[in-house]
Formats: C-alpha cells, structure tokens, sequence
C-alpha cells in the first residue's frame, strides 16, 4: 500500500508572561518547526497566556478577543509565512458574556480554514472552565485543510470517546488535541502517574478504536493559582454542617497546577511514534496517513458498529 507521509510539529511550551511575549515565543518555534520541515504544527491549549482557570475572576474575561481578532490575524501570518496548516487555540469572545474556549485552524495561505468549540467543559479544582466558557454549538465537524481533514478537539473533550467516535465518522483523518492538563504538586507520586497513565491511555483508545493517528500538544511548567490560600468556597474551604459534620473534606487550597507535558503522537493501534518529556519542546513526527487504511482493514470496528442498538447512548443514565 502507498504512503502519504505528513511532517508534523507540536509546540510544547510553558507560559512566559502575557499574549505578547508566548506569541512571540510560538513565532520562533513555528519557524524552527518548519525549517525541520513540518507541515501541520498543533499549539497547546489557552496558549497565549496562563492557565488562567484556576480561579474565578470577571477580571480574566479581559483576555478574551473576537474570531477574527488581533491574534488569528499575527498567527495567520505565521502560517502563511512558513506555509503550514497550524491549530491555535484562543480564549473567544462571541459577544457580551458569551465565551467559548476556541480551536482556530489556519491555513497554509494564512486563511481561516475553520474552528472548533470546545464541547466538554470541566469544572474540579484547579480547573473552573465552566465560570467562562460556553459550551461549543459548532459541533463535531472535522476541518478540511490542504494537510488533511482535521478532527479537533480540546482537552477535556479527550476524556470522551463519543467525541473521537462522532469526528472519525464524519470523515476526520487525525485526531488532534490541543491540551492543558497537570497535577497537584501535593499528590503522592502513585497518584500523579496514575493521572498521567489515564490520559495516556485515553488517547491510546481513540486512536485504536478509530483507526486514526492522534496528537495532543500539552503545555509544561509550574503555574501558581492565583489565590493559593484563599478562603473563597473553590480555594479548599472545609464546609461543615449545621452539627459539625465535615461536608468536604476534599476540598483545600491547590497551590497550582505542574503541568506535566507528554505531548505524543500516535498511529492508528495506538502505538507511539513520539512522545515528549516534561521540558519546553518542539515533538517532531512523520505521520502515515494511507496506515489508517490498512489498521481498518483487519480491524473493521466502523463496519461491525451495531448502530442498530445504541439508541440508550442519547440517555444520561440508564435507570
């Protein structure tokens, strides 16, 4: 069977300060990406500043810009000035109080070839996206590109094998993730490997169950939590009952997250192409894209579907 080999770069990076200084940063790293001779660069989650959902502050909606917007037009002209189809993701401003968390997919002319709204939206400790995003009203549509037809999506949505499934059935060639996850530096190290293992491993069963090659571009450092010992009700304040009893005894003040990086990309059984440590990085990686034809072959899980008998998956629950 034929090749078709696609070069593809992910930017693991940690935050340097504001939108400014992480854009210029992304600039220099799409540049040396495509000197190595990437085609299709994926960025990480919110990269254009902290991870700033740690907390709730109506101060942090600043952030936000309109798609198109000041950013989508600096990192269009990256993509048209080193000819790679390259995956941002932004913190969007739709319109007054409306937000969405933001996967922006440039074209190798510079040109918006679409986006993606973020579908699945948390709310843990540490982790307050539900405070300023809106859920994505876009859908599950896989994104035409010159590289390819892209299925993106945005790290919480990675823990949702519906999500993978709905953009393999609508035709997406790769599966992408542009990513925000760490730890509690508290945790004990079984706990912290335990975390990790499972995104591994979630990915691993997206990519197998689908045929398809995946990548997920985390970000890497320490980010302090803005208000580490703060006696708001998400900082880790012990609520008791009206008898004492201790209602949350989960709850105390995360210091911050360590994000952990492990940005990968991985073939259609799941194998590893590349994986990246926990260091600022540029992952590299050739990618077959015919090898989802053949992993289809002696793997037909899309033709042996009992579409027939999943009506119950449209219930939250089965009582």
């Amino acid at each position: 069977m034929k090749t078709k080999t696609l070069p593809v770069a992910l930017i693991q990076e940690s935050n340097h300060g504001d939108a400014a200084a992480n854009l210029s940063v992304i600039e220099s790293r799409v540049a040396e990406a495509a000197k190595q001779g990437a085609k299709l660069v994926l960025l990480q989650e919110l990269h254009n500043g902290a991870y700033f959902c740690q907390h709730e502050s109506v101060d942090e909606f600043d952030l936000a810009e309109p798609i198109p917007g000041p950013s989508t037009e600096r990192l269009g002209k990256l993509a048209k000035q080193h000819g790679v189809v390259l995956v941002s993701s932004l913190f969007e401003r739709r319109a007054a109080g409306l937000y969405h968390n933001t996967a922006v997919v440039f074209e190798a002319d510079g040109s918006i070839a679409g986006k993606y709204r973020k579908m699945h939206i948390p709310d843990d400790p540490g982790f307050y996206e539900k405070f300023y995003f809106t859920p994505g009203d876009i859908g599950f549509e896989p994104i035409d590109t010159s590289v390819g037809r892209l299925g993106v999506l945005v790290c919480w949505d990675q823990w949702y094998p519906e999500a993978a499934r709905l953009m393999a059935l609508a035709g997406a060639e790769l599966l992408l993730y542009p990513t925000a996850i760490g730890w509690d530096p508290s945790d004990a190290k079984d706990e912290k490997n335990r975390q990790r293992d499972a995104w591994v491993l979630s990915h691993r069963g997206h990519a197998v169950a689908n045929g398809l090659p995946v990548l997920s571009c985390n970000r890497v450092g320490f980010e302090a939590a803005p208000n580490p010992t703060g006696l708001d009700l998400h900082g880790g304040v012990i609520l008791e009952d009206r008898d004492g009893t201790q209602l949350q005894e989960w709850a105390r003040p995360v210091p911050g997250i360590q994000f952990w990086g492990n940005s990968h990309v991985l073939g259609p059984q799941g194998e590893f192409i590349t994986e990246a440590g926990g260091d600022p990085t540029i992952l590299l990686a050739e990618v077959d894209l015919q090898r989802s034809e053949h992993v289809r072959r002696i793997w037909p899980f899309l033709r042996d579907r009992r579409i027939d008998a999943y009506g119950d998956l449209l219930k939250r629950y089965r009582d």
